[in-house]
């Protein structure tokens, strides 16, 4: 296995993760100033990102 396999592990993963949570944080920002109630969506938005990423980061750690 060379070194760059181990270091391109999880990308995607942790990429779709951030993007997740940054569109959940956005749209519930978004909502609070507009006046709008927070809906759960944003906090599953966050949520699945958090976990995704943390996904990713566990496939980057792990050695096959």
């Amino acid at each position: 296995m060379n070194t760059n396999d181990k270091s391109n592990r999880g990308v995607i993963m942790r990429l779709l993760g951030v993007i997740l949570i940054i569109l959940g944080v956005l749209d519930s920002m978004l909502a609070w100033r507009g006046g709008f109630a927070v809906s759960d969506v944003y906090v599953l938005l966050v949520a699945s990102g958090i976990f995704i990423y943390f996904i990713g980061a566990i496939r980057r750690g792990s050695k096959s």
